[in-house]
Order: structure tokens, then sequence, then C-alpha cells
């Protein structure tokens, strides 16, 4: 029997699926805000061009339907309005997100189930949805963007050239005498007397910098008034959210039961396949024993031997079964020393990374589930993938876009690939459990390999 190398070390929890973004690096709130201000002004700055385009589109489309709404293609035209408004907010959402905000879950487009083409006419006009992303590109969003986009627009130039005014104002000339120190001279500080152009540079550059300290404010000022009405307008409604969260849970319900049974016929199939076996062999070599003690000694010696070769054997394959369970190991020392354990009594050469904080807590049950995964994994790729290594990674994913925060196994191995989740088999049993923590299983594995299975489970 080969000895597995198992390595614990902290790897960087990115190098694991599903991608996991890093938490806020340290520092103050201010110096949080400046760090959101390339973003913020990649939101703000297009939103002026993106605005008019999409008025523009928008009013003439409606105008032109309902103008021809007689001839019935007008209905199609409007239709067509309604699906560019559609566009004009899945593209506002994508770029929120991409300033920084958190995430708003659009609405369920799905039309699947309307059958008939009139059928889907009217979903689409019946939608509120549709007619409230109308509302949105040809109303809201038209008036708030020139709004901020002026703000900010304003805002940005005044702080970037009141800075930098002392570099080029030799170049700038002033034919009609008025000046900021004459200004200030004249309402705030009469008799200040200074050379002109270097109290001009220094009331400019105070401007300036003003303006450029409160830059990150206005910048998020102005991306959250844009988030929160898209958050009003654009996202799904609560009760389709809770609707589909009573879906899911419906569904991850049905997936734990499933998950059990088939758990509890595999148990089943297993203790009757080995250790029932084995306790019948030993019931049937006592008792043969038991009936030579008197005439045949050594036969019954012969007869116990093996009678305690078959109990130990059965001992084993309990043990080995309770293991796929909660293996004391892994309730005394946690997962990590758990992980070790399973490694170094696989006969394939397993390799364990860690990137799981020393002294982070994760739930009892959690690590058992997450033990259990990578344990029928492991088994898996030792009976069916020919692999001559393995890699089981383990990392603690943080909470991403609302989402709890995830304990990620991923298996990788060398082996021969093309795995598939058939129903009845381990990959389906596992994909169902992990259905039924709220959690996922992905499969990646190309014939030929390599295969990497990961699985994520929700730490709640």
């Amino acid at each position: 029997m080969t000895s597995a190398d198992a390595s614990t070390s902290t790897a960087d929890s990115a190098t694991l699926d599903p991608v996991t973004s890093a938490p806020d690096r340290p520092g103050s709130l201010y110096g949080r805000l400046w760090r959101s201000v390339p973003r913020e002004l990649g939101f703000l700055l297009p939103t002026l061009p993106i605005v008019v385009v999409a008025f523009t589109i928008l009013v003439t489309g409606l105008a032109t339907g309902v103008g021809t709404l007689v001839t019935f293609i007008g209905i199609f035209i409007v239709i067509g309005t309604l699906f560019a408004a559609r566009g004009f907010g899945t593209l506002e959402l994508a770029r929120l997100r991409g300033s920084g905000r958190p995430e708003i879950r659009g609405p369920v487009w799905d039309r699947s189930q309307t059958s008939g083409f009139w059928s889907k006419v009217f979903s689409t006009l019946l939608n509120p949805h549709y007619w409230l992303y109308l509302l949105h590109g040809l109303v809201v969003n038209f008036a708030v963007g020139l709004f901020t986009w002026f703000v900010t627009f304003v805002w940005t130039v005044v702080a970037l050239s009141g800075t930098t005014f002392w570099i080029f104002s030799r170049w700038i000339p002033n034919n009609d005498g008025w000046t900021l120190y004459d200004w200030v001279r004249r309402y705030f500080l009469p008799g200040w007397q200074a050379d002109p152009a270097l109290a001009d540079n220094v009331l400019y550059f105070i401007v300036g910098a003003i303006f450029l300290a409160l830059l990150p404010f206005v910048t998020r000022g102005m991306t959250m008034l844009h988030y929160l009405i898209a958050l009003g307008m654009l996202g799904r409604f609560r009760i389709a959210e809770l609707q589909g969260e009573v879906a899911d849970l419906s569904a991850s319900r049905s997936a734990a039961v499933s998950a059990e049974g088939t758990a509890l016929r595999r148990l089943e199939r297993d203790i009757h396949d080995g250790p029932q076996q084995r306790l019948v062999r030993l019931q049937m070599d006592l008792a043969a024993a038991d009936r030579q003690l008197d005439t045949d000694p050594q036969s019954a010696r012969r007869l116990i031997e093996g009678a305690m070769d078959q109990s130990k054997e059965a001992l084993e394959e309990l043990r080995a079964l309770s293991r796929g369970f909660a293996p004391p190991i892994l309730l005394d020392r946690g997962l990590i020393a758990a992980l070790e354990s399973l490694a170094m009594r696989s006969t394939v050469p397993v390799t364990l990374q860690s990137a799981i904080e020393p002294g982070a807590t994760v739930p009892q049950e959690v690590e058992r589930n997450a033990y259990f995964v990578a344990s029928e994994l492991v088994t898996n790729v030792i009976k069916h993938a020919s692999a001559h290594r393995v890699e089981l990674r383990v990392a603690l994913a943080e909470e991403v876009g609302g989402e709890a925060p995830r304990l990620v196994v991923a298996v990788e191995d060398d082996g021969e690939g093309g795995a598939t989740v058939i129903a009845g088999h381990g990959l389906a049993g596992l994909e169902e459990r992990l259905r039924g923590l709220g959690g996922t299983l992905t499969i990646h594995s190309p014939a030929g390999g390599p295969t990497r299975v990961v699985g994520a489970i929700p730490v709640r």
C-alpha cells in the first residue's frame, strides 16, 4: 500500500472555483471612498450619452408605435421599444455592478412557459417589469442622469482645474480684468493687498483642493442615487423573490430527502455485502468449531482462528463505513486533521492544500458534510479514474453579493476523465446532497482528463 503525500499550506482561496472575491482592504472610510472614485467616475461620466441615446430611441419607438397602433404594426413597434428599454435597464444594472455597488437581481424574463405566438406577445405587454424599465429609461433615468452627470462633471472640472491652475495660469489672457482675487477682496476681505497673480493661484488652489477633497462623497452620492432608483424600478419584485425562495426550499427539501434515501440504501447495501456476510460466515465457523471441539480439536482451532480473522475484517469494514459519516478525528481535531487522515489512508497519493485561516470557525455540521464530500470524491477517484495523483483543496470563501459564505472542497485528479452525473451513482448522490444543503456541485471532466470536481456548502 503506497503512502499518501499529505501537505497543508495556506494557499490563496482564489485558486478554488467558483471564483471568490477578496475582502475589502483595511483602511479608513475616506480611503475606501477614494479607492472607489475611478470606478464611480467610470459609471457617472458616460451617463450623459447613454441616457440621451436611450431617451431618443425610446421616445421615438413609443411615439411611432402608439401612432401606428391602428395598423397592428404599432403593437410590434411598442414591443420592440419595450425590449429596447429592457436592454438599457440591463445595461444600467451592469454598469452599477461595475461601479462597485452590490448586485441587483433583475426580473426573470423567461417566457418558455408561454406557448403560442400571441400569448408571447401579450405576455410582454402585460409584464409590469417592461413598463417599469420603459419609465426608467424614458423619464426617470434621463432626468436623474442629466443631473448627476452635470454635478459630477462640473465638480471634477473645478477640482482638477483649481488644483492645477497655477501651472497654466500664465498663459490665460485676462481681457476683462476680473480675477478671483478681486472678487474675494471686494466682498470678503476689503483692504487685502497682495500680488494678484499669486493670490489668484492660491485662491484657485484652495477652491480646487476643497472640491477635490469632497469628490469621493459626490461620486458616491451620485452613484447611490442611481443605485436606489434602480433598486426600486429595475429589480425583481419582492413577491417574485419569495416565490423563488419557496421554490428553492422545496427543491432543496426534495433533494435532501432523495439524498438521504440514497445514502440509506447505499449503507444498507454496503452492510449487506460486507460486514453482514462476514458475520454470517463467522457464525457458521463458530458453529462448526463447536461441533468439532470434542472430536477434532485441531480442526476446531483452525476454524476459530478463521473466525477471528473474519471478526477483524468485519470490524475494519464497519470502521471504514463509519468514516464516511463522522470519523472520531473529525469530531476531536476538526476538518483539516480529518482530511489529512483521509489523504494518508488513500491508495492514490493525495496532496492536501488548505486556505482556511487558523482560528476560523465552521459549524460542525458543515465540516461533517465537507468531509463526506471529500471522502466520496477521493473514493470515486480511486475506484474509477485510474489516476496517479489527487489534489484536494479546501477553502472558506467570503460572502459575495449577499450570499452566505461557503466552504469549498475541490478535488482534481490526472485520471482518464469523462466523469458524468448518472442517476443512482456517487456523483448524482453528492449533487442531491449538496442541493439539499443549498450548495452546488461543479464538474469539469473532459475525455482524457484531468477531472476537477468542486463542492460548495453554505456556512450559516
